[in-house]
């Protein structure tokens, strides 16, 4: 079983979501909304899947202090996660520990493989939302034979990136993290494989990408991320092309 590991903040306006409200018609609380949508896509992908689903949330006092509360951001995320799940048994929630993404990825991969007996560790953010159970269980049966295995994104990222054995984390997810995770592994003697591409929604430019990815799915009555899907369809959120531009609308 993979342990599959989902870096996320709370959902809180500011804090997540700036950059597509910057350059969108949503506001910075509706971006909120959204990254928030993501996250309760990409804890029922992995709740369906084979993998054992570990929240890794941020400390309080590691946030902005514009962005502090009375609540806790473990607090907030299991209450998310409690009413997407219906209850957090079969979850685990463990505090980020590091200075950058890439250190708070890496030591939460080699503890669960050093400390712990992992098999095999994955990490994922609320950032990839066709993210589904069929991405999640085809990566794990790829890390039975190979030791690293990564999912390409848009613009040279990675939504998904899977390990055996650590590497060198340092810098790792800076763009672009596709070939510098791919490189790394290489460098440690490790096989690497990859799963389908999936988008990523982070900016303005990713919702060009993905709305009409969602619009598409609609129509032919595929399987949609349920509450990513919902916010789409809610905000009447539409691409048009305009003087050879596409440019993204709401109702």
């Amino acid at each position: 079983m993979t342990v599959v590991a989902l870096l996320a903040n709370p959902p809180r306006e500011g804090l997540v979501g700036a950059a597509i409200a910057e350059s969108t018609p949503l506001s910075p609380a509706e971006a909120a909304d959204l990254y928030e949508a993501q996250f309760r896509d990409a804890v029922l992908a992995v709740d369906r899947s084979g993998g054992e689903l570990l929240v890794n949330f941020p400390d309080e006092d590691d946030l902005p202090a514009e962005y502090r509360t009375e609540t806790s951001p473990e607090a907030e995320l299991r209450t998310l996660v409690a009413d997407t799940l219906g209850g957090t048994d079969e979850v685990r929630f463990e505090r980020q520990v590091g200075s950058s993404f890439g250190a708070r990825a890496g030591n939460t991969v080699t503890h669960l493989l050093r400390e712990e007996g992992a098999d095999s560790v994955a990490v994922v953010t609320p950032t990839a939302p066709l993210l589904s159970r069929t991405n999640v269980d085809s990566a794990a049966m790829k890390l039975r034979t190979t030791e690293i295995v990564l999912g390409p994104s848009s613009n040279g990222r990675a939504y998904y990136a899977g390990f055996t054995e650590p590497i060198d984390f340092d810098g790792a997810f800076e763009a672009p993290a596709l070939p510098t995770l791919a490189e790394r592994g290489r460098d440690a003697d490790r096989s690497v494989d990859f799963v389908e591409p999936s988008p990523s929604l982070e900016t303005g430019e990713d919702l060009l990408d993905v709305v009409p990815m969602l619009r598409a799915r609609f129509a032919a009555e595929r399987v949609v991320p349920n509450y990513t899907a919902a916010f789409v369809h809610e905000k009447g959120l539409d691409v048009i092309v305009e003087d050879g531009e596409q440019r993204l609308v709401r109702d």
